[in-house]
């Protein structure tokens, strides 16, 4: 009785290996989840003293696996004479920019001062968050999907 021919198995490997895809600008844009955290509505005796001043904090996610570079800039300022008119105008005290590097799945709170000269609705939504993967060589970072309007209620007591 004979016995089967053995054949010789090749594996192999083709010669142009994929190269990791870039993200996409979509999946840039959302690498930081943000939200501020601050009350529904703050009282304040605008007659004892002139400046109001609210804490607030804005939680930075990050939600991929990599480690990334993140900035914040508070220095933006609502233009439009309509949402001026609806919000007016506050200022955010102290530092005004920051720049800071989680690591994968990390969460960051920022301690925030809000102040306010007058009573009145006002959207404290004006943070601007712009990240990049801190192994990406770019000249500048994506600028991240801003959540809803962040409306506080100042009230005169």
């Amino acid at each position: 009785q004979e016995l089967p021919e053995m054949v010789l198995l090749k594996f192999f490997r083709p010669e142009n290996t994929p190269v990791p895809a870039r993200p996409t600008p979509e999946q840039l844009s959302n690498l930081i989840k943000t939200s501020l955290h601050y009350p529904e509505s703050f009282n304040h005796s605008f007659h004892q003293k002139s400046l109001c001043l609210v804490p607030v904090t804005l939680l930075l996610s990050n939600c991929s696996q990599a480690v990334v570079d993140v900035m914040i800039d508070l220095r933006h300022k609502t233009t439009s004479s309509e949402a001026l008119e609806i919000h007016g105008s506050f200022t955010w005290l102290g530092q005004t920019q920051y720049k800071l590097q989680l690591k994968s799945q990390e969460v960051y709170s920022l301690q925030l001062k809000a102040c306010f000269v007058h009573t009145g609705v006002y959207n404290l939504g004006t943070p601007r968050v712009f990240a990049k993967l801190a192994d990406q060589v770019t000249l500048f970072e994506t600028s991240q999907q801003n959540s809803m309007p962040a409306l506080i209620i100042i009230n005169n007591i």
